[in-house]
């Protein structure tokens, strides 16, 4: 099985950062590529930043040549996810809503705690568009940009830590999930410091991406995600042109 996971910004360190965790919760046998967009951001931040990001990643999984069972958008509350659906034939997971699913499992509530302010507007309209919204207790942000997690990892394990506390104590959640995909190697030292379980979405979504194919489910094609019509898509992919 090859699964292939995607960053949604372009800092490579941040790649192979995302893809070492995903490969470390990976099944025996399981391949983890880490794909990089070819342009885009070096972090995401902002709609803008995202909705450019999504294109990007959509583009750099289009040109990947080779086969592959499963995706997995990297990126903590953006957006792409559905135009990914409809383009693939192969299961999609996106790490925010694999981390909230994964959470309501374990507890009857769970809290996000993201980077910047600016970000929770953002994944708080991901979870709701995904009907995961009604258990989230917070979305509390650590005032961190995603860069800032891999210049200075322990100021990054403090400030985490300190709103997890605050979510569960003040907001009573059960279950702490990281909001970004650039935590994904802070989780185990987040657990023992707060003694609650945390999710994170990049471990989650490669368990849940896993367990779709061996299942043999893919996104149904039926109404909502169906492939997009055949027509002319002037300069796609982003590098080639052509026609989808």
């Amino acid at each position: 099985m090859r699964i292939l996971i995607v960053n949604v910004n372009t800092t490579a360190s941040m790649t192979e950062t995302i893809r070492a965790q995903a490969a470390a919760y990976a099944s025996p046998g399981v391949e983890i590529v880490g794909l990089t967009p070819s342009f885009g951001p070096e972090s995401v931040e902002g709609n803008f930043e995202s909705y450019l990001a999504a294109v990007a990643v959509m583009d750099r999984v289009v040109r990947y040549a080779e086969p592959y069972d499963a995706v997995i958008q990297a990126g903590y509350g953006e957006h792409g996810r559905e135009g990914l659906q409809e383009l693939l034939d192969v299961p999609v997971v996106d790490i925010t809503e694999a981390a909230a699913q994964v959470a309501m499992l374990i507890g009857r509530t769970y809290s996000v705690v993201t980077t910047l302010d600016r970000a929770v507007p953002q994944i708080e309209d991901r979870l709701r568009l995904a009907g995961l919204a009604d258990r989230c207790a917070s979305i509390r942000a650590s005032g961190l940009s995603v860069l800032e997690l891999e210049e200075d990892p322990g100021r990054a394990v403090d400030a985490i830590v300190a709103e997890a506390w605050k979510a569960v104590v003040d907001d009573r959640a059960e279950v702490i999930c990281l909001g970004c995909g650039g935590m994904a190697s802070l989780g185990r030292e987040i657990t023992a410091a707060t003694g609650v379980p945390v999710v994170d979405g990049v471990a989650a979504a490669v368990a849940l991406a896993e367990g779709l194919v061996r299942l043999g489910l893919t996104t149904s094609k039926v109404r909502t995600y169906a492939t997009p019509r055949p027509k002319t898509v002037t300069g796609w992919p982003i590098d080639n042109g052509g026609v989808v």
